[in-house]
């Protein structure tokens, strides 16, 4: 596999199973809205989404975009290349992969959204933009660690353009607005402290995650990651064939989400889940269809089952919980299994 020495190859992390679903699921359909990973450091958050990244085929993009547009995608394009296209101005084509573009915690508003130039528009009367970091995310993972410590003004920010897929940027009654559809990826220590209820239930799935407690699979952990460093193209040649596979499933499952249905009873189950957990809002009902129907594209199936609203509420429903002071953050699921248990037999 190309570039295959460079990253750790997804299919040889061990364990995670739920944080590697969480990454999956956002790949096959970007409107689920990000994947916020808890845990402590040293449990392969990183690895796992550069890994990801590296695990997926090339696509095409237009030469010398900014924004990388996708040249079969006039819908999503920037200005600029819309503008070509509609004047029949041929498009250079280049191959690019995913990339991982990386948010620092120090990051400015400016930084993130991009810059006008406002005394080249007064001057000029034409629109002069300095693309930000939500510029080079366009079609590709924005991965932010330590999340809960951005300012939270730059939060609100990056959820707003990762719920609409465009960044507005206004200044002085001048406006740009560019596409912005990324897979957000954020990351924290919940012992440095949390996010606002508010922004935390912006992100659509959460997944917490721990160090193994099992003994042979630590030591697996231990063995496989001695062995990539000792030679990491030889390891990463022993994992092509999975990853091929992997890679293929993404596909398949990316084109079979556009026939995925759901019938009334699912959506009475996503209603009567959220009712009885205590949820506020309607996010996590309509966060709870969509990603029932990503599992089931990913799954190879067209229909959706209780069994995926089963494994869709154990991601979009812990971090949205009406929480008692001092209560720890661990969701009983026997409810919603009950739920779930009980739509089935039509009780």
């Amino acid at each position: 596999m190309e570039h295959a020495n460079k990253n750790y190859p997804f299919t040889a992390i061990v364990g995670q199973e739920k944080m590697k679903t969480a990454l999956i699921l956002n790949i096959i359909n970007p409107l689920l809205g990000g994947v916020l990973i808890r845990g402590e450091k040293g449990t392969a958050k990183s690895t796992a989404v550069r890994a990801l990244a590296e695990l997926l085929p090339e696509w095409e993009q237009v030469e010398g975009c900014v924004f990388g547009c996708d040249p079969a995608d006039t819908g999503l394009m920037c200005s600029s290349c819309a503008e070509k296209k509609n004047k029949g101005t041929k498009l250079d084509v280049i191959l690019s992969k995913m990339k991982v573009i990386d948010l620092p915690v120090s990051a400015t508003e400016d930084r993130v959204v991009g810059t006008l130039d406002i005394e080249h528009a007064i001057k000029k009367g034409e629109k002069k933009f300095e693309p930000g970091i939500l510029a080079q995310a366009n079609r590709n993972i924005l991965y932010v660690d330590e999340v809960n410590l951005l300012d939270d003004h730059v939060v609100d920010v990056l959820l707003d353009s990762a719920a609409m897929g465009v960044n507005n940027i206004e200044r002085e009654g001048v406006s740009f607005s560019h596409p912005a559809r990324f897979i957000l990826v954020g990351t924290m220590n919940p012992e440095e402290g949390d996010l606002r209820p508010q922004l935390l239930d912006r992100f659509g799935l959460v997944v917490d995650v721990a160090g193994e407690k099992d003994v042979a699979k630590r030591v697996e952990v231990i063995r496989r990651r001695l062995e990539f460093e000792n030679d990491p193209a030889a390891f990463s040649q022993n994992y092509e064939e999975l990853q091929k596979e992997l890679c293929d499933k993404i596909s398949g499952a990316e084109q079979m989400l556009r026939q995925v249905r759901y019938n009334d009873k699912i959506l009475e189950l996503a209603a009567k889940i959220s009712i009885e957990m205590g949820v506020d809002g309607h996010r996590a009902d309509i966060g709870m269809i969509k990603t029932a129907m990503t599992i089931a594209a990913y799954n190879s199936r067209e229909d959706v089952r209780e069994s995926d609203m089963l494994e869709a509420a154990e991601l979009v429903l812990p971090h949205r919980m009406r929480r008692r002071p001092f209560e720890e953050g661990i969701m009983d699921f026997t409810k919603v299994e009950e739920i779930i248990g009980d739509a089935g037999s039509g009780r």
